[in-house]
């Protein structure tokens, strides 16, 4: 194989995974339960309220749920909400009341040669609730 060849396949290949790689959009979520709050049995992911203040209703703050979303491009709401609902369900939640929603510095790329560097801030949503249990 000559190297017009080599370097036109090796491109295309790059090329391709950059696309690929820069039209997806990215979802995680994890759980952080307090230390003493309470451990009930999980609940159906369908039952749980999202709430966007703390209710006046009697309730125990069971923990946190952290959603991590990539913004270019962003998820569906409904795949954010998703993952709030599933994970405080897991917690045996009856509601996620949000307490954060940004965009913040995730990490830094830096393309380009060695003696001409582009550094770039990678941004990303970050999403955080408290999973609550009704008394």
């Amino acid at each position: 194989m000559n190297d017009r060849i080599a370097k036109s396949v090796f491109g295309s290949g790059i090329g391709l995974g950059l696309l690929l790689l820069v039209g997806c959009s990215s979802l995680s979520s994890r759980t952080m339960q307090y230390v003493g709050a309470p451990r009930p049995p999980a609940t159906s992911p369908a039952q749980i309220e999202i709430l966007r203040s703390e209710p006046a209703r009697p309730h125990e703050k069971l923990g946190e749920v952290v959603v991590d979303a990539s913004i270019d491009p962003p998820p569906k709401i409904e795949k954010i909400e998703e993952a709030l609902r599933r994970d405080a369900a897991k917690m045996g939640a009856d509601a996620v009341v949000l307490v954060h929603d940004q965009i913040h510095p995730v990490g830094t790329v830096v393309t380009g040669p060695w003696w001409s560097p582009m550094v770039s801030t990678v941004r990303g949503r970050l999403i955080v609730g408290v999973a609550i249990k009704y008394q």
